[in-house]
């Protein structure tokens, strides 16, 4: 029974009318009103499939009619849609932005519930030429958009791998076997462990992998285990909830896991990675899914992880320091990478191409050292390897004088060398 100009007062309402028929009277007329101003309705049951769609809806994202999205769940339809939050929630969204394509609508969903007040769908309107009052607000939105995308390419910027495999410098068997075990990893989407003195060239590798898998568009992000203090290590890896622990940061902080999702995760020194926390790194691989430090949450993780290590791991394993499980997961494909001891024909051309890159970054002339130097060096033990070759050539450059740089100055400079780092 409607609502008749005879049926109301003065005011516009009839006395004595009870809220239950004038809801039951006002809501149909208000949802045809909606409809009929609106650019597209769309209705979800409870399991969030569509239940109904005007055609103006269809027609607007693709669709020949309404009929055609019946059944189907309502983010095959919209992606970005939220009606399945308004459904399980129960609340309300009464203005926001839903993206689709190039375009942005203006939206407000109301869940719908039935008599005893169980819900039981929802309802979705777009309100987008309606809402031109907005459009101040559209175009902050826009430039917001803008220069968040800015930022995020800057910072995956900042995050890319400089290096390729074809950065490791040597034509030697064991430096061309190393680089054909790399190449072939990188085809592969499994944790590789790179195992090796210091300063071999174990991150440039792991660069060099991921530069050249299908993950070379995503971030690499490289964290050193000896250089981080046990007590920060979880936060480091896996990040915190806002104040996880006294003196902690209102705001959640994202650890280098989820810094890495969709690309890779470059563990160094992994040998020194306290005992309590293996396990939590060994769930991470297996699941791939992080939970930060301080929360109850888990989130999802799409990332390869690349560990190196300079440490006998076997042996820490057998004395009891590391995980016999870790150590399995992480050592699914292994590549030892070569001393300079075992390749010594590869130094002319290693000492070639770091002196062109230290005069580069300092802007002098690169060094020539003469045939007795070049001896002098093959003949260095090199417990550090490249990196304390290059090290010895920083130092040369520094006191070098017109003319090659004979094996006397060198010898002056080995005498002066600290002793390699372990």
């Amino acid at each position: 029974m409607g609502l008749s100009a005879a049926d109301l007062d003065d005011n516009g309402l009839r006395v004595g009318i009870s809220p239950e028929h004038f809801r039951s009277v006002a809501m149909p007329l208000l949802f045809d009103h909606l409809n009929a101003q609106c650019e597209g309705t769309v209705a979800v049951n409870r399991e969030a499939r569509i239940v109904w769609m005007s055609d103006k809806y269809a027609a607007k994202i693709g669709l020949a009619d309404g009929r055609s999205a019946l059944g189907r769940e309502i983010e095959d339809v919209l992606p970005a849609s939220r009606l399945r939050e308004v459904v399980d929630s129960g609340q309300p969204s009464l203005l926001d932005l839903m993206p689709f394509g190039d375009e942005h609508f203006v939206v407000t969903r109301i869940p719908l519930r039935a008599d005893d007040g169980c819900v039981v769908g929802a309802l979705g309107f777009v309100l987008f030429d309606r809402a031109r009052h907005l459009k101040p607000l559209m175009e902050k939105f826009g430039r917001l958009q803008a220069r968040l995308a800015e930022t995020e390419r800057a910072l995956l910027q900042a995050r890319r791998a400089r290096y390729t495999i074809a950065n490791f410098i040597g034509a030697s068997p064991l430096a061309g076997e190393i680089k054909r075990q790399a190449r072939r990893a990188a085809q592969l989407d499994a944790t590789v462990l790179l195992r090796g003195e210091t300063g071999t060239g174990k991150e440039l590798l792991a660069q060099g992998i991921h530069n050249l898998s299908a993950r070379a568009d995503g971030p690499f992000v490289a964290v050193n285990m000896a250089a981080v203090p046990d007590n920060l290590v979880e936060a480091e890896l896996f990040g915190t909830a806002p104040g996880a622990f006294t003196g902690a940061d209102r705001k959640a902080r994202i650890g280098k896991f989820e810094l890495a999702n969709g690309g890779t995760l470059f563990l160094d020194e992994i040998g020194d990675l306290p005992l309590p926390l293996q396990v939590k790194l060994l769930r991470v691989l297996q699941e791939q899914q992080v939970e930060p430090l301080g929360s109850n949450q888990v989130r999802p993780l799409d990332v390869r992880v690349i560990a190196a290590t300079h440490v006998d791991l076997e042996a820490r394993v057998a004395d009891g320091s590391f995980r016999a499980d870790l150590f399995y997961r992480l050592n699914v494909l292994s590549l030892r990478v070569p001393s300079l001891r075992e390749r010594r024909e590869d130094l002319p051309a290693l000492v070639e191409a770091l002196l062109d890159d230290i005069a580069a970054r300092s802007g002098q002339r690169p060094l020539e050292l003469a045939d007795d130097a070049l001896a002098l060096l093959a003949a260095q033990p090199w417990p550090g390897n490249v990196r304390q070759l290059r090290n010895l050539l920083e130092r040369a450059q520094l006191s070098a004088e017109d003319g090659p740089l004979a094996a006397a100055t060198l010898e002056a400079l080995l005498g002066a060398r600290l002793p390699a780092q372990g």
